[in-house]
C-alpha cells in the first residue's frame, strides 16, 4: 500500500508519516518499481499502535520505546502520565476560573482586566498583608466568588475578619456559596462559612441560619445560635440553653438569651426551659450553677420565683449565686 493510501486509511497524514519514518518508528517494508515507499499490513497496525499511544499523552520517544524495548513496562509511565494530566488540569482548572472572575466582572478595557488580575493575586499571596489589602479593596473591584474561596480557606484572624466584613458588604451574591460552604467536608471551612454568613445583615443569610441550626456539625448549630440570637429569633434558644449546660461559650450564649428575653412573653419561655433543665434535666453541679447564673439576665415573674426556689437549694455554690442575684434584681 502506498502512503498516500496509507494517509487515507490511518488518518495520518503523508507528512507525519514522512516524520515518523525520519524517527525511525516506522519504516516502510519495501519500494515500488517506481520507487515509491510500500506499506505492508504489519506496518500499518504500527502506525495505528503509534497513534493509540499517542493518544494516552506519551511522546514520540516514549511511543518508540514502548513499541520497540521488551523489558519496557507500562506502569510507572502510565502514574507519570496519570500525574502530569492532573497537575494540568489543577492548572487549566485554575485559569479557566480566573477567566470566569475576570469575565464577571465586565471589565471596560485591558486596566481593568490587569487591575482585577492583580487583585486576585493579592487574595492568593503568601503574605497576609497583601491579602488583606486585597480583601479591603472598594467590593465592586473583587469578584465575590473569590471572595468566598479566601474567607473559606484563611486562617490568619486578621485577614479573615476582613474578608468577613467584604462579603457582608457583597450582600446576597455570596450566600449560596457560603451555603455550599456549611457542606464541606472540612470541619474548619464549614465553622468559616457559618462566620461568614453570620456577619451579612439581610433575611437570607437570618434563613441559612435558621438551616445552620440542624447543620451535622455541633460547632456551626452553636455558631448559627449564637448569631440568631443577638437577631433575636427564638429558634436559638434550645441550641443556647445547651451550649449553658455544656459550658461551651456558656457566657455568650446567656448574653444571647439576654437579648432574646426582651420581650416579656420571650423572657417566660426562655426562663421556663432554663428551670426545666434544672429541674428535669440530670445535670451536673457545674452545669446547675450555670443555669442559675443564665437566670440573672432574665426579666419577669418566672426567673424570679426560680431564684427564690434556688436560693434555698442544697447545692451551696448554687444557693449562694441565687441569693445575690435575687439582691442585684431587687436592688
Amino acid at each position: 500500500m502506498l502512503i498516500g493510501d496509507v494517509a487515507r486509511r490511518s488518518g495520518v497524514s503523508a507528512r507525519m508519516l514522512r516524520h515518523y519514518e525520519s524517527l525511525g518508528l516506522v519504516r516502510p517494508t519495501g519500494r515500488s518499481g517506481a520507487g515509491y515507499r510500500e506499506y505492508s499490513s504489519e506496518d500499518i497496525r504500527r502506525i495505528f499502535h503509534i497513534e493509540i499511544l499517542r493518544s494516552l499523552g506519551l511522546s514520540l520517544r516514549e511511543v518508540g520505546r514502548a513499541l520497540d524495548d521488551p523489558g519496557f513496562t507500562p506502569a510507572k509511565l502510565v502514574e507519570d502520565l496519570i500525574r502530569e494530566t492532573r497537575e494540568r488540569i489543577a492548572r487549566e482548572t485554575e485559569l479557566l476560573t480566573r477567566l470566569r472572575r475576570i469575565g464577571a466582572a465586565e471589565p471596560a478595557d485591558w486596566e481593568d482586566v490587569l487591575r482585577i488580575v492583580a487583585l486576585l493575586q493579592a487574595l492568593g499571596s503568601e503574605n497576609a498583608g497583601k491579602r488583606q489589602r486585597a480583601a479591603l479593596s472598594p467590593a465592586a473591584e473583587v469578584p465575590v466568588d473569590a471572595l468566598v474561596e479566601a474567607a473559606l480557606s484563611e486562617t490568619d484572624p486578621n485577614v479573615a475578619g476582613a474578608l468577613r466584613w467584604a462579603l457582608a458588604r457583597s450582600g446576597d451574591d455570596a450566600l449560596a456559596l457560603l451555603a455550599e460552604g456549611l457542606g464541606s467536608p472540612v470541619a474548619k471551612v464549614r465553622e468559616r462559612a457559618v462566620q461568614s454568613i453570620a456577619e451579612i445583615p439581610d433575611d437570607a443569610a437570618t434563613a441559612l441560619l435558621r438551616e445552620a441550626l440542624t447543620n451535622s456539625d455541633l460547632a456551626v448549630r452553636r455558631r448559627a445560635a449564637l448569631a440568631l440570637g443577638a437577631r433575636g429569633v427564638a429558634d436559638a434558644v434550645p441550641t443556647l440553653i445547651d451550649m449553658v449546660v455544656e459550658g461551651a461559650n456558656d457566657t455568650d450564649a446567656a448574653d444571647a438569651l439576654s437579648v432574646l428575653a426582651r420581650a416579656e412573653a420571650s423572657a417566660d419561655r426562655i426562663a421556663t426551659r432554663l428551670v426545666d433543665r434544672l429541674t428535669h434535666g440530670a445535670v451536673g453541679s457545674s452545669a446547675r450553677l450555670r443555669l442559675t447564673q443564665a437566670l440573672a439576665d432574665i426579666p419577669g415573674p418566672t426567673a424570679s420565683r426560680a431564684l427564690a426556689e434556688l436560693a434555698q437549694d442544697d447545692d451551696r455554690a448554687v444557693a449562694l449565686t441565687a441569693t445575690y442575684i435575687l439582691k442585684l434584681r431587687d436592688g
